[in-house]
């Protein structure tokens, strides 16, 4: 579906966002007013209030050139009764507004307990059991996700851009050596516990942008680097690697690995560092530690 709008040209501030969220509900025909920017950060979402619906616009190039992939993994994760997140039925998808691409998503309610690490197990060892969707998933490629990041980043100095270009390198070649213990195939990409929704009748698997076939102990180790970097309430990997039946910091890889998700958690706001000024202090300090090598001060989600 292609509807034409405002230019978005300048970027994807909370201004233009409202003029593309109110576009895309006039030609849906949604009602946008009052609803809630909830995330800006790899993608824009927007929680409307008068109908039940989540508003999802992607912030990136990367994240643009993935939205098909999500909607045919939505699809499929569907036709197989996977707790999942679903497309708003009724409308063709994706909708393509003047260079921006926009999911719509029926909204969960999200006032069940919260998902701890022991569910999100039994819901990854489950995905991982599925076979592919037709038509097959793209490869675990995560060096070139960074890489589109670092080529639209939003006031990143050059010293910083070149480090971070040379971490690209040193990560890609650690990751070539390593010798995986679990058989590749599905992985979410991005399993943490912020990617599940406390439904009423238990968890559900959001954000599909990352889904691939690739190594599965990449979908255990966002709780495990969670756990030793991030400042989460509790302990979410023990009961995660006791579900799943492995623990991954246990795992000669695993720093690797763990680089490489700092690394993503890093660059993940690069392309929208001027336009949600909120992030960036938080960024700056990830930024200053990481590029210290500084393994132990925690960090804050991004807000």
């Amino acid at each position: 579906m292609s509807l034409t709008t405002v230019d978005p040209s300048g970027g994807l501030t909370r201004d233009n966002l409202r003029s593309l969220l109110a576009a895309v509900c006039a030609g849906t025909g949604l009602d946008p007013a009052h609803a809630e920017l909830i995330k800006f950060t790899n993608n824009a979402v927007f929680r409307l209030a008068a109908d039940p619906v989540v508003v999802r616009i992607a912030g990136s190039t990367a994240a643009r050139e993935r939205v098909d992939t999500v909607v045919r993994v939505a699809c499929w994760l569907e036709r197989h009764r996977f707790p999942a997140v679903r497309l708003l039925a009724g409308v063709e998808q994706p909708i393509r507004l003047d260079g921006q691409v926009i999911t719509l998503w029926e909204r969960v309610q999200d006032n069940g307990p919260r998902p701890d690490g022991a569910q999100l197990a039994g819901l990854l060892r489950r995905l991982h059991r599925l076979p592919p969707p037709p038509g097959g998933l793209p490869p675990w490629s995560p060096m070139d996700e960074v890489r589109r990041r670092l080529a639209e980043p939003e006031e990143l100095s050059a010293e910083d851009h070149a480090f971070l270009l040379r971490e690209c390198d040193e990560v890609e070649a650690s990751l070539a050596g390593l010798r995986f213990v679990l058989p590749p195939g599905v992985i979410h990409g991005d399993a943490f516990l912020g990617n599940l929704i406390a439904g009423r009748r238990g968890p559900v698997l959001c954000d599909f942008d990352s889904t691939s076939v690739g190594p599965r102990e990449w979908d255990l180790t966002p709780v495990a680097v969670g756990r030793l970097r991030l400042d989460y309430p509790g302990d979410d990997h023990a009961p995660l690697a006791r579900r799943y039946g492995l623990d991954v910091m246990g795992w000669e890889g695993f720093p690797v690995l763990r680089r490489l998700r700092e690394l993503k958690l890093v660059t993940s706001v690069l392309p929208i560092l001027r336009s949600n000024p909120a992030v960036r202090a938080q960024w700056e300090h990830r930024m200053r530690t990481y590029k210290a090598g500084d393994l132990t001060t925690r960090w804050q989600p991004y807000q």
